[in-house]
């Protein structure tokens, strides 16, 4: 799980920002619930290890291709039992829980396809999506390096079968218009996390 961005639009850390009464990062939690193993990639605060395995990209704000990178070498390993397919999810989408059970019944009947990404209006999303761990180790080393690479130039390439979000379950958190919309769908009001008070860009309010 992607949790280490820099969330300049939002002015605060994603994974802490409240939507529908928990924090974004506990709505991804809870898309994960079924996994034998959660890695979370992100800063040292986020520090969980009864629930998951922290780990960060060296170095930091690489991008969401060394995040999967460096969340992908803190998984077990085929050798010891490790998973075959890996669930890539970002942190920032508070309804993937909705999604994920459409990615697991479409990779039941896949065929030749080594990945299984949901589509939302035309439009991949790279980061709510299952991926053969051989198929995903093989792009990363294909790639001259990781930091700071495209997601696109990293997934674009496997063949995939795309499922439709027709409801919205993969739309993300970028901007405080986001959480607010999400948090309708959701019901209950968006709130920044304990202790904090970020610059939210629609209200022209800067940080106490």
């Amino acid at each position: 799980m992607l949790a280490g961005g820099r969330a300049e639009r939002l002015g605060t850390p994603k994974p802490g920002v409240v939507v529908g009464g928990r924090p974004l990062l506990e709505h991804a939690l809870a898309a994960t619930s079924g996994a034998g193993r959660t890695v979370v990639v992100g800063p040292d605060e986020l520090a969980d290890p009864d629930r998951y395995a922290l780990t960060r990209e060296d170095p930091p704000f690489g991008g969401p291709v060394a995040g999967i990178a460096a969340g992908l070498s803190a998984l077990p390993g085929p050798d010891d039992g490790g998973a075959v397919w890996v669930l890539v999810l970002a942190c920032d989408v508070p309804r993937a829980a909705e999604a994920v059970p459409a990615l697991l019944a479409a990779a039941r009947h896949r065929t030749d396809e080594v990945a299984v990404h949901a589509v939302r209006g035309g439009r991949d999303q790279w980061l709510v999506g299952l991926y053969e761990r051989a198929a995903l180790h093989a792009a990363l080393a294909a790639l001259p390096a990781v930091h700071g690479a495209s997601v696109r130039n990293l997934l674009s390439g496997l063949p995939a079968l795309a499922v439709p979000d027709e409801d919205g379950a993969t739309d993300d958190v970028d901007t405080w218009e986001d959480a607010r919309e999400q948090d309708r769908r959701l019901g209950a009001g968006a709130v920044p996390p304990p202790d904090e008070t970020p610059h939210d860009p629609h209200d022209g309010r800067r940080p106490r």
